[in-house]
């Protein structure tokens, strides 16, 4: 007997039919012999739907309020899933994060996990009861509802396992696993029959929309091995677990890109202790994440300085930071969402040289101009005209080679 995490996203319970076939599947997990905790989504859409009545009510619409309309997507798929498993004969039972309760700290629209109390839930498992519980959603110390950003269902299901000491947590989506890259954009792309952590991590936070950036932290900080499968079809996935020396033979494992970016530049700034401070702890107490960051080589004591933020939070950013530019007596702040951000990712970055240099250089063989960069150990990030993003994922993905099985050699 185990105790499996499964996580259904929003495509896979778009519709009651597709819920009643996620059903059959849940059951017969469950009617092996298995303990089953089931965490769901909102339906396909949904989410948008009530994201978009929010604004209609507020121009700003975030806090408190934001998280109870948004957060009742989920509570709508776990009752309907817990009625087409019982229909199926299972024991079945609904929770939403407070009823379980997954105790989140008050950052209202991206509220970070704190702790799960999971008495209730083992209580239930323990009784032969499938367990599904809403993702996406949490409580504070104080009783609020909060939610966990975009894509938190991924970090309920992960979290959930951690707590509950799983021995497996299958993320069920629209693919059936981890690819080179967008399918969509290369018909080469290869499904990767299993990625480090490390690299899932990279992968996810430079746009791959696999699995969500903190749903890959819980994992390597707790070591849950992570499979993720297709809610439609019954082929292997992926298996995202530690590194191991196979893994590091790969130099690039993936191509991602995220369009999802907007670029924001402050022109002569006084080059000056205390000034990069002044300039972003507004966006930190706004709740805003900064990427890349590229400041130039100070001339007549003024210095350009270029981050980029997501497409959702620039106007707000920009409003914020033309504050601070004033105060600082900035020249001016100019601002662009038209880029994207195109990476390679891969373990054997580590060990091998020129990996760089052949992106660079296969980028500007194609006239793409690389406007920011960005590297860690096992990545190498740039931003490019938008415009530019497929054809860029295309020249990468041809490049290393990412389409044959085997490429573990730097050409």
């Amino acid at each position: 007997m185990a105790l499996i995490v499964q996580k259904f996203g929003g495509t896979s319970v778009g519709s009651v039919e597709r819920i009643k076939n996620i059903a059959k599947r849940v059951a017969k997990v469950s009617g092996a012999g298995n303990k089953v905790v089931v965490v769901v989504s909102a339906m396909s859409g949904e989410t948008n739907r009530l994201v978009a009545l929010t604004h209609e009510a507020s121009e700003f619409p975030i806090g408190r309020e934001y998280d109870v309309v948004v957060s009742t997507g989920e509570q709508v798929t776990i009752g309907l899933l817990a009625l087409a498993l019982k229909e199926l004969g299972c024991r079945a039972k609904s929770f939403t994060g407070h009823q379980v309760p997954i105790i989140t700290d008050s950052q209202f629209g991206g509220a970070r996990i704190e702790e799960i109390k999971c008495e209730r839930l083992t209580a239930e498992l323990n009784n032969g009861v499938i367990a599904v519980v809403a993702g996406f959603q949490g409580v504070d110390p104080e009783g609020n509802i909060t939610t966990l950003g975009r894509g938190g269902s991924d970090t309920t299901a992960v979290a959930l396992a951690a707590a509950l000491k799983a021995d497996l947590c299958e993320i069920y989506t629209d693919v059936e696993g981890v690819y080179t890259t967008d399918p969509g954009i290369c018909q080469d792309a290869r499904k990767l029959k299993k990625v480090s952590y490390d690299e899932m991590l990279e992968m996810a936070s430079l746009g791959a929309k696999v699995l969500q950036t903190r749903s890959v932290e819980f994992a390597r900080k707790y070591n849950v091995p992570v499979m993720v499968k297709s809610s439609f079809t019954e082929a292997q996935g992926t298996l995202v677990c530690k590194e191991d020396a196979e893994m590091e033979k790969v130099v690039v494992s993936g191509v991602t890109y995220n369009k999802d970016e907007a670029k924001i530049s402050v022109l002569r700034v006084p080059d000056r202790p205390g000034i990069a401070a002044k300039l972003f702890k507004p966006l930190t107490e706004a709740g805003i994440n900064v990427d890349m960051i590229v400041q130039n080589i100070s001339h007549d004591s003024h210095t350009d300085l270029t981050f980029t933020v997501t497409k959702s939070d620039f106007k707000r950013a920009m409003k914020l930071v033309k504050e601070v530019a004033a105060q600082i007596e900035a020249k001016d702040v100019v601002g662009d969402p038209n880029i994207a951000k195109v990476s390679i990712v891969g373990a054997g970055m580590r060990s091998h040289a020129g990996v760089a240099s052949k992106m660079f250089e296969v980028l500007s063989g194609e006239g793409i101009n690389i406007q920011m960069i960005s590297t860690s150990e096992i990545k190498i990030s740039c931003v490019v005209d938008v415009k530019y993003t497929e054809l860029s994922v295309r020249v990468l993905h041809d490049a290393f080679e990412l389409g044959k099985e085997d490429v573990t050699e730097e050409k």
